[in-house]
C-alpha cells in the first residue's frame, strides 16, 4: 500500500493562529495604490484631434474608441484617458485632475495656467492676431472713426485685455463665442482670433493688425503630477517616444556606396548628427555610409553627394529618432 499524502484537512488547522504576512490585507485601499500609479491623461478633441492621434500611432501607442465614446483604451499600461475640448484640458491640468494632456499654448496663456510644457509638437500651428477692416487701419495701426473707445471681440479675454492695456487702455471689450471674424463692423471693430492661413480673416474682409503670441499643440503637465515617481517615470517614457517621432520627420535616412578614395569628400558633404556608420563593402571595393539627415535640404543634398562621389544613393523614411 503506497503511503499515505501527509495532507491535513481544514478542520485540522490549528485556531487563533496570525496569519501569514503576504496574506495580510494592504494597509491601504487598492483603489487609491491604483490611482496613484495611474496617469490621468487628456487628448483634444476637434481640430487637434487627428494629428495628436497620427502623433501616438507612429510612436506605437494606439488609440481604441468609436465616434461617440469619450473615454478612449490606450495601448499603453498605465494610462486613463478621456477625450475633452483644448480649452476644457488646460482647466483640468490646472486643478489636477488631469495629469498629462495636449493643449494649445494660446489657451494655456489665456488661462495663465501654471503648467509644465513638455514637448511642442509643432502640430496646428497658429498665430493669435488683432484684425479689423481696412478702413480702420492707418499707418499699422486701429484707427476708429470719432473719438469713441474701440470695441474689441474675442474668445481670448485675458490676452485681449493685457494687449489693449498697452495699446487701446480706452477700448470696450466684447466677449464671443465662436465665429469671432463676423463681429466686425457691425457689432465690433475689430477682433483678436487665431489664425493658420489667414484665408477666413480675408474671406470677411479683415486685415491683420499685429500678432500678439504664435501658438501650437503642445504636452503639458500638471506639476504636483511630476513629483509622483510612478507618474514621473510613465510621462517621461511617452515624452521620450513622442520626441523620437518628431525628430524622424524632420529627418530622412541616407544610405549610399562610394569609392575608397571619395570617402572622405562624401563625409565632409554628410550633415549628420553626430558621424556616420561607415562600413567595408563585400571584396573591399568601397564603402557603404548610412546616416539621418535633416529632410528639409535632401533637394539640394542628393544631387552634392552625387557630385561628391557617391552612388547607388538610397532615401528612406524614419520612424523614431533618439538622439
Amino acid at each position: 500500500m503506497p503511503p499515505l499524502e501527509q495532507t491535513r484537512s481544514s478542520r485540522d488547522e490549528p485556531r487563533n493562529v496570525p496569519p501569514r504576512t503576504n496574506d495580510l490585507p494592504s494597509s491601504r485601499p487598492q483603489s487609491t495604490r491604483t490611482a496613484r500609479a495611474t496617469v490621468h491623461f487628456a487628448l483634444p478633441k476637434g481640430r487637434m484631434a487627428d494629428a495628436v492621434c497620427d502623433l501616438l500611432a507612429t510612436a506605437g501607442v494606439r488609440v481604441h474608441t468609436d465616434a461617440r465614446a469619450y473615454r478612449p483604451q490606450l495601448s499603453l499600461p498605465g494610462f486613463e484617458t478621456k477625450l475633452l475640448k483644448p480649452q476644457n484640458i488646460v482647466g483640468m491640468l490646472a486643478e489636477g485632475s488631469r495629469d498629462l494632456g495636449f493643449a494649445g499654448a494660446d489657451w494655456v496663456a489665456e488661462k495663465r495656467a501654471d503648467l509644465v510644457e513638455l514637448l511642442d509638437t509643432g502640430l496646428d500651428p497658429v498665430r493669435i492676431v488683432l484684425a479689423a477692416p481696412l478702413r480702420y487701419i492707418r499707418d499699422g495701426a486701429l484707427r476708429v472713426p470719432g473719438d469713441r473707445p474701440p470695441v474689441i471681440a474675442s474668445e481670448y479675454e485675458q490676452l485681449t485685455r493685457s494687449w489693449l492695456a498697452d495699446r487701446a487702455p480706452n477700448a470696450r471689450f466684447v466677449r464671443s463665442y465662436g465665429a469671432t471674424e463676423v463681429f466686425p463692423p457691425e457689432d465690433a471693430d475689430a477682433i483678436v482670433d487665431n489664425t493658420a492661413t489667414g484665408s477666413t480673416l480675408r474671406a470677411n474682409q479683415l486685415e491683420i493688425v499685429d500678432e500678439l503670441m504664435r501658438s501650437s499643440t503642445r504636452l503639458y503637465a500638471n506639476p504636483r503630477a511630476l513629483d509622483v515617481p510612478e507618474k514621473r517615470r510613465a510621462i517621461d517614457d511617452l515624452t521620450l517616444c513622442l520626441r523620437a517621432v518628431l525628430e524622424a520627420r524632420q529627418r530622412a535616412m541616407v544610405e549610399l556606396n562610394v569609392a575608397t578614395d571619395a570617402l572622405d569628400t562624401v563625409i565632409a558633404g554628410l550633415p549628420c548628427m553626430r558621424q556616420p556608420t561607415v562600413a567595408r563593402l563585400h571584396g573591399d571595393t568601397g564603402f557603404a555610409v548610412r546616416a539621418a539627415v535633416p529632410r528639409a535640404g535632401l533637394p539640394q543634398l542628393v544631387p552634392e553627394l552625387r557630385a561628391r562621389g557617391a552612388t547607388d544613393i538610397v532615401v528612406s523614411s524614419c520612424e523614431q529618432i533618439v538622439p
